[in-house]
């Protein structure tokens, strides 16, 4: 069972990263720029678990920001949502994430439901930076990469202590989306752009500066970093 393999390639002894190695492990059996791995809370998208690429995590909080995304969608209907031409039909369905992923350079996303039974646990996200569709075997690798990332996230809470509402890695991801929403909404009004310009400019300074999307976060829910209109947007 291709599932079996996933996991016995990526697991090992070592149960510190698995979320990371199973989306690498992904994106080199499928033919895609980036892929994602956000968990799902009860209010909604609950944070991007761990990204392969810049890009990759940029749409993965874009969408946890905006509300809106194939991401959400995935998550929300509980079934896989297939976008293979982001600038033909995307701006229909969500306008603000595909303005926005379309300028940087995503062309094509492929959004995949974690859920055991009617419990939502997450999405795996697949981006392209050109236009097309899975093909069939692509397809089926995609679903068991999605069913392995299942095992993965049950697997990771199975073991955390009595008491602990979430395992470490899960956790993180809360936090780094509630820091992350919280600085985009400042940006927002500090530079007089759209959440989604936000989120943008928020990536591109923890690029430029070679710093966690979550630090540079920090900085501005703490006022040490402004992003003040028609400026270079430096402290």
């Amino acid at each position: 069972m291709r599932v079996r393999q996933i996991l016995a390639d990526i697991m090992g002894t070592e149960t510190a990263g698995l979320p990371e190695r199973l989306c690498r492990a992904c994106a080199v059996a499928i033919p895609v720029s980036g892929v994602g791995l956000a968990l799902v809370t009860a209010t909604g998208h609950g944070g991007t678990i761990t990204a392969t690429d810049g890009p990759a995590a940029v749409m993965e909080d874009l969408q946890a920001t905006l509300g809106e995304g194939p991401c959400v969608d995935a998550s929300h209907d509980g079934h896989p949502v297939l976008q293979s031409d982001l600038a033909a039909t995307g701006a229909a369905r969500w306008p603000g994430f595909t303005a926005a992923a379309l300028q940087a350079g995503i062309a094509a996303v492929f959004a995949f439901p974690l859920q055991v039974g009617a419990i939502r646990l997450g999405t795996l996200d697949l981006y392209r930076d050109a236009t097309g569709p899975l093909d069939r075997p692509q397809l089926a690798e995609a679903l068991a990469f999605a069913e392995a990332a299942t095992t993965i996230l049950l697997h990771l809470q199975d073991g955390v202590p009595s008491g602990q509402p979430l395992h470490p890695e899960l956790a993180e991801a809360v936090e780094s989306r509630r820091e992350v929403h919280q600085a985009t909404g400042m940006i927002t009004v500090q530079a007089g752009v759209g959440l989604a310009e936000a989120m943008l400019l928020l990536q591109a300074y923890a690029y430029s500066s070679e710093r966690s999307l979550l630090d540079v976060a920090k900085d501005v829910v703490a006022r040490q970093l402004r992003f003040p209109p028609e400026d270079d947007h430096h402290e």
